[in-house]
Parts: structure tokens; sequence; C-alpha cells
């Protein structure tokens, strides 16, 4: 018994042709965001060995470290604290969550707009991946987002001494809408997707 031969498709009219490759421009975007991440890659770097060089007493990397993650400038800081070491690494964890981000944004984008990229036999082939489109990536982005939000409130919480209480409201209010927004979506999703459908 001969194996049934799929139909040849019939060639694209120029028109629909040149819409579908249209796709293809957003190529550029994600190559960009490839750059992006080299950037906080870099950057988390930088923060990781200024905190290793201040942990050490080098008052250089110990300024460094107090600018970057606005500190209270009143204070003279000598050495590394708790909650200076504490304001690093949620600054090392947001960049982590914000790659994070951009790795779904970059794969999950690229597979569902652009063109399938055959990785189902591929040993590596992030779990999420196998289920993507725009739906599901729509939600996880706003998962990220939520994540993320998080990391920066309590980055905010954690040194309110400098901030106003106004900017502590603001934050906390911009991440409850972050939180309102993904319930939404991922309602809206649950009741658009058909009963018994595959996600």
């Amino acid at each position: 018994m001969t194996p049934d031969i799929p139909a040849k498709a019939s060639p694209l009219r120029p028109i629909p042709r040149l819409i579908f490759a249209s796709r293809w421009l957003q190529l550029p975007l994600y190559l960009g965001l490839i750059l992006a991440q080299a950037v906080y890659v870099f950057h988390f770097w930088v923060e990781l060995v200024h905190l290793l060089e201040a942990a050490f007493g080098n008052q250089a990397a110990l300024k460094a470290l107090v600018s970057s993650i606005g500190y209270r400038s009143d204070v003279d800081v000598t050495a590394l604290n708790e909650t200076i070491i504490m304001l690093v690494v949620l600054a090392l964890i947001d960049v982590v969550m914000i790659s994070n981000l951009l790795i779904m944004v970059i794969v999950g984008g690229y597979e569902t707009f652009v063109s399938r990229m055959d990785l189902r036999s591929h040993p590596d082939q992030p779990e999420w991946l196998d289920h993507v489109n725009a739906s599901v990536l729509k939600v996880k982005l706003a998962t990220a987002i939520i994540g993320i939000s998080s990391i920066h409130l309590l980055k905010t919480f954690i040194n309110a001494a400098n901030y106003d209480t106004k900017v502590l409201m603001w934050q906390t209010l911009i991440h409850i809408t972050f939180l309102l927004s993904a319930l939404a979506i991922a309602l809206t999703d649950k009741l658009m997707s058909k009963p018994g459908g595959k996600h």
C-alpha cells in the first residue's frame, strides 16, 4: 500500500506572495532584541563584578553600586550592608527576568509570526514553545511583566526612605493595574478559547 502523497500547494498570486513575505520585515526587530539582550548580559556582569569587588572592600566599586541602585545619597556608605546587597541582588534578578521576557518575545514571536523553527526533535526545545500561539504568548508576556513589576516594587519598598510617598503610591497602583490587565487577558483568552480545544 503506497503512502498518501500530500497535494502540491498551488503557487501564490503576486500580491498575496508579497503580503506573506512581508512577515520577514520582523526579522531585523528580533535581531535587534538579541543585541539588546547582549547589552543586558554585559550590564549584569558589570554589576556582579562591582558587587564582588565591593565585598572585598573596593570603595570605587561600592560607590558605583550605591549610585546604580539609587541608595540614599545622604548616607555615607563605607562598607556593604544587607540592604545594599539585597537591592543589588534584586537588580540582578530584574535583569534575568527581563532577559527571560526577551527570550519569550524573540523565540515565541519568531515561531508565531515569522517562520517555524523546527525544534520539535531538539533536546533543548523549551516546554512552553511546544504549544505557543499568539494568545498563549500574550498571557505569558503579561505574567512576566507582573514578575518584573513585582521586583521593581520590592526594590522601591526596601529603599522606601529614598522615595517620595507619591512615587510609592503610583508604583503600587501601576503594579495593581498590571495585575488586573493580566487577569483580563487571561479571562478573555479563556472565554475566546473553544471548549475542549488545545491551547
